[in-house]
């Protein structure tokens, strides 16, 4: 598997990001904003992430997705040491990332690779999106802010 930055000529795979944030518009909002990466084998992606700059020494993995098939088979963790690499070679000091109270298996993770929950932002995604999300048959409200420091 290579993992590499998406050309700005390549079409970004919007179908895959939007299995990890169903709004269109944010994930076409944050992809203007950062960069994105893509996860290829035998040149057919199998995952995505996007890394976004936040403030001065900080940047945030604000959308990793791995298509279904491939689920499983540790394409997410390679994409998330992926990300947490690349950050601390392009001289971050702390890396975040938020994900729904009902994603149990992407909080699983992300504290395996090294996170720590930071924060809760309450009511996060009935502010943010129209459409009620259910997950492992929990009401998706809350964001799980979580983060890492780099060295």
């Amino acid at each position: 598997m290579q993992i590499r930055k998406l050309n700005r000529n390549e079409i970004p795979p919007i179908e895959l990001l939007l299995l990890a944030d169903p709004s269109r518009i944010l994930v076409e909002e944050y992809l203007k904003r950062g960069e994105c990466y893509i996860a290829e084998r035998n040149n057919k992606i199998m995952g995505v992430y996007i890394l976004l700059p936040t403030k001065k020494d900080t940047i945030e993995l604000i959308n990793i997705a791995v298509f279904e098939h491939e689920q499983g088979k540790g394409v997410g963790k390679q994409l998330i040491m992926d990300a947490i690499q690349r950050s601390t070679v392009n001289g971050y000091k702390t890396i975040e990332v938020g994900t729904g109270n009902s994603s149990i298996g992407q909080l699983a993770l992300y504290q395996k690779c090294g996170f720590r929950i930071t924060s809760v932002d309450r009511d996060f995604f009935v502010r943010n999106y129209e459409e009620v999300i259910f997950e492992n048959g929990i009401w998706c409200r809350d964001m799980i802010r979580l983060s890492q420091d780099l060295e």
